[in-house]
């Protein structure tokens, strides 16, 4: 979401000029894997988690994980990221799980989802990948399966502890609010997070919510991996980082 006023393999060379030394983004299933790794590779970047295969996403659909119907191509797309995370280095992936479908019980997807996610870690983690599954909220994304926190915490019992949960932030406070308890109360099982302010998805400091004290409160909990930054820049990227500094953080490159 990033760095959009220029073509995709144009960013990588503009995150690492703007101080970054890690990148996501949502599907590298477009390039060749070899060229993705030539540009992470000059930038000296590295990729930190990229998604699953998720359907059709420029029709709106939103995964797989879901539907009994599509149970061979989910499994042929964990193994196609996983072919992509092995040339990239990437030891993360997410899972968008899917839409709830009108004419299938919700058990039987409820069912279909954890046997897919239990397959998928089994088939990640023996190559020491981290499977995470993300809540999307439904203001954006009516009927997408995983819409609040109690089912994402069912889900997360139910699949076991190869899965993580990749802590949208943003989502989060769309959903439900109260945001420090619930990642408090979630905290051991958070493997990624994002950010971006609401309720219009841009820089923090531009909506409610507090990240000061949001981010604090994730290092205090024990989180000490990379915060992704998943917001729509209010106008050129590198003139919205200031947040950065302001908060007291600093990015990888920055002297």
């Amino acid at each position: 979401m990033l760095f959009d006023d220029v073509p995709f393999p144009e960013r990588f060379a503009r995150a690492a000029a703007a101080g970054f030394d890690a990148v996501e983004y949502l599907f590298p299933y477009e390039h060749d894997p070899a060229e993705l790794r030539r540009l992470l590779d000059e930038n000296g970047l590295r990729q930190d988690l990229f998604n699953l295969p998720a359907g059709d996403f420029a029709r709106g659909e939103r995964g797989l994980a879901v539907d009994p119907s599509r149970r061979e191509e989910f499994a042929e797309g964990v193994e196609r990221a996983l072919r992509y995370a092995d040339a990239l280095g990437c030891r993360k992936v997410n899972c968008l799980v899917g839409l709830r479908l009108g004419d299938v019980d919700r058990v039987d997807q409820y069912e279909c989802l954890v046997e897919n996610l239990r397959a998928a870690t089994g088939v990640l983690g023996e190559a020491g990948i981290v499977l995470h599954v993300e809540m999307l909220n439904p203001i954006e994304t009516p009927g997408f399966f995983l819409d609040s926190m109690e089912v994402t915490r069912r889900v997360l019992d139910d699949v076991g502890p190869g899965l993580s949960f990749q802590c949208d932030v943003y989502h989060l406070q769309r959903t439900q609010g109260n945001l420090v308890p619930t990642i408090r109360s979630v905290a051991d099982r958070i493997g990624h997070v994002q950010i971006a302010d609401a309720p219009d998805r841009h820089e923090p400091g531009t909506g409610e919510i507090d990240y000061r004290f949001v981010l604090s409160e994730l290092e205090a909990a024990g989180y000490d991996g990379c915060v992704g930054l998943e917001y729509r820049p209010l106008g050129r990227t590198e003139d919205g980082l200031g947040w950065i500094e302001q908060f007291g953080y600093r990015l990888p490159g920055r002297a």
